[in-house]
């Protein structure tokens, strides 16, 4: 019996009902498995947190979270309470960089029953490995002089260690999969980073002969997303294009509120985050109309980080199977509550299983 501690962490809004729903099907995963426990400990930090303790997670929350084999995060974020700055830094990005997360990893494909908002979707699926921890969401530079005169310089920070790292994850994962790496860049327009990126790109891609590879301007790519989705496989970019290219990927799925994440340790000196891409919609919080799906493709990520990619792979079955029969929640389609969709996806599970 392996029994996995995840730090659940279900933050604000409509993160509290989608991280209860996650749970659940999670358990259900666990007892239709026999061989696994999953030990949530939830942690009520966010926004409330923030208004009663003047800090969005304590100042030992670090340590605390060091102790579990993964973190499990839902959303964060309450503007009505706090500035979306202090939430931000104040967890989320202080979760990432102290835990050493140096790696973004979103899926982004077809599912049955969900319509893309793309004429001819063509079944695409890729995936973007996104560098995580520097690119230009460095927090060097600063702001001088007053008036008209007034400059904000901010740098854009790459080292060789990390977009190295990234870059070689993103090669490893297309070995897995159709063996095509296409980089995001703009070399032409940036001129120290991106031709920096671009070379160790290919000192990579030179240890790769059988992985296909090419190299595309931001601009261009963004395009090509929408025009042919299909063609990519793995993407690697840097943290601000990554991050532009997952939310796109996000919505030519039919909705960011199903897309999942991860966010890698990938030595496993600390444990990994896995949260959805979603927002935390505090205008829809409470109603039941929060959609499941991003928390629980997030599982299911989370369950391949832990070595249980079948039982991974059985939740995100059932999850099309349930869009597929139109059990869907009103932002995606469908008339059905959060708890409905939940319900239907743990049916979905034991079916399988009794197969």
């Amino acid at each position: 019996m392996k029994n996995f501690r995840i730090a659940c962490l279900p933050g604000d809004g409509i993160g509290l009902e989608v991280m209860s729903a996650a749970q659940d099907v999670l358990q259900t995963a666990a007892e239709i498995h026999g061989g696994v426990v999953f030990d949530f400990t939830n942690f009520p930090w966010g926004s409330d947190y923030y208004v009663e303790n003047g800090l969005m997670m304590p100042e030992d929350g670090i340590r605390q979270l060091k102790e579990f084999d993964t973190v499990f995060l839902g959303a964060v974020g309450n503007p009505k309470l706090v500035p979306d700055h202090i939430s931000l830094w104040g967890m989320l990005i202080k979760i990432r960089r102290e835990l050493e997360l140096s790696l973004n990893v979103r899926p982004a494909r077809v599912l049955r029953g969900i319509d893309s908002p793309l004429h001819s979707p063509n079944d695409f699926n890729f995936i973007v490995v996104r560098e995580n921890s520097e690119g230009e969401y460095s927090e060097a530079g600063g702001v001088i002089h007053n008036g008209p005169d007034e400059i904000a310089v901010q740098n854009g920070i790459f080292t060789r260690k990390a977009t190295e790292r990234a870059i070689r994850y993103a090669f490893k994962l297309a070995k897995k999969r159709g063996s095509k790496v296409t980089s995001a860049t703009k070399s032409n327009g940036i001129v120290h980073s991106m031709p920096f990126w671009d070379r160790i790109f290919n000192e990579v891609a030179a240890e790769y002969p059988d992985v296909e590879t090419r190299s595309v301007h931001i601009d261009a790519l963004s395009a090509f997303l929408v025009t042919k989705p299909e063609t990519f496989d793995v993407i690697v970019a840097s943290n601000l294009f990554g991050d532009i290219l997952t939310d796109l990927g996000g919505a030519i799925m039919g909705s960011i509120g199903i897309a999942p994440s991860a966010n890698l340790n990938p030595e496993g000196k600390y444990p990994s985050m896995f949260e959805p891409v979603h927002g935390s919609a505090p205008d829809i919080a409470g109603q039941g109309k929060a959609n499941p799906l991003g928390q629980v493709w997030t599982a299911s990520m989370m369950l391949d980080h832990l070595g249980l990619p079948e039982l991974g792979a059985a939740i995100l079955e059932a999850c099309e199977e349930v869009t597929g029969e139109g059990i869907k929640t009103p932002d995606i389609g469908g008339t059905s509550s959060t708890e409905e969709v939940t319900a239907a996806i743990c049916s979905a599970l034991r079916k399988k299983a009794d197969v």
